[in-house]
């Protein structure tokens, strides 16, 4: 007796989603409309970047930001997207936004439309998903806009009155007679005076930016990396302080040294100390999470047991 079998079919697996092309030739399209129709604004931006020591991290801002976006790609090309076209409102918004702060001289209000331009071309091309992918490069493109005036004056003169104050009180427990009025600081030498360059929203402005992208790269933890850019607050403004004082120490040693070079060099140093003192607040606090995270583990377990 004879049997006829069937013939094996072998299976077919699924095959991935076919990776999407960049659409090289729109985005640069987009960049280009975008740079022709804010260049006057981003050339006086860049202008204050190279001229204002407090913006001169301005220039790493959109490079990180766009190495950050490069490395997400995957997330995009992975995935079909939707176009939103709320994006262009926003476009619209943003033009709207420059044309009203270029009249009235308002360079923050012309110089964030061009951030929120940006962000309507992402969401026109890309939809809400392509957004929350690059939700982080976009933020950091934030930074480097300078605060407003009225904001950077109400900050600047408190920050002036408690370094002056920190370094005067320093200074007298390690046996320097001051005399501190205001945010002046009267020394058997000289006068020093912590004027708004010395306040510490330098350091403030660029530990800040640097926080972020340290907490980004080196640690996936989101509350991580919120307590780390809060940490650097109370350092910059510590670490300024410490400048102020150093540089009452330095005059006591020689006049010279509290102005040019020196002071400066002694800028340099304090930074690069408060940069230090961010990355250990980081290793410390990362080893106390990792000290008391077994026993919340076994806490949760015996609950539910």
């Amino acid at each position: 007796m004879s049997s006829v079998a069937n013939p094996v079919v072998p299976r077919v697996s699924d095959s991935p989603p076919a990776r999407q092309q960049v659409p090289w030739a729109i985005l640069s399209w987009c960049f280009f409309l975008l740079v022709l129709s804010y260049g006057p604004v981003l050339m006086r931006l860049v202008n204050q970047w190279n001229n204002d020591e407090d913006m001169g991290h301005g220039f790493f801002v959109p490079l990180i930001a766009g190495y950050i976006a490069w490395q997400r790609r995957d997330r995009l090309l992975g995935r079909k997207l939707t176009p939103n076209y709320w994006g262009l409102a926003l476009i619209i918004f943003a033009g709207l936004q420059m044309y009203i702060g270029t009249l009235g001289a308002e360079l923050f209000l012309a110089r964030t439309a061009f951030v929120e331009a940006v962000i309507g071309t992402v969401l026109l091309f890309g939809g809400t998903y392509a957004i929350r992918a690059m939700v982080f490069p976009l933020v950091l493109l934030f930074f480097m806009i300078p605060i407003p005036a009225v904001i950077y004056n109400r900050i600047t003169f408190p920050l002036q009155l408690f370094a002056s104050e920190v370094a005067a009180h320093t200074l007298e427990f390690i046996g320097i007679p001051v005399l501190r009025d205001g945010n002046v600081l009267e020394l058997a030498s000289q006068k020093l005076s912590v004027v708004e360059a010395c306040s510490g929203i330098r350091s403030l402005l660029s530990l800040t930016f640097l926080s972020l992208v340290y907490g980004y790269f080196f640690d996936t933890k989101r509350w991580m990396r919120v307590v780390l850019f809060l940490a650097t607050i109370p350092i910059a403004i510590l670490a300024n302080a410490a400048r102020v004082t150093l540089t009452g120490i330095m005059s006591e040693v020689n006049p010279e040294l509290a102005h040019g070079a020196a002071h400066t060099a002694s800028g340099w140093v304090i930074f690069m100390i408060a940069l230090a003192m961010m990355i250990v607040t980081h290793q410390v606090i990362n080893r106390v999470y990792r000290l008391f995270r077994p026993h919340a583990k076994s806490h949760i377990e015996s609950v539910d047991a």
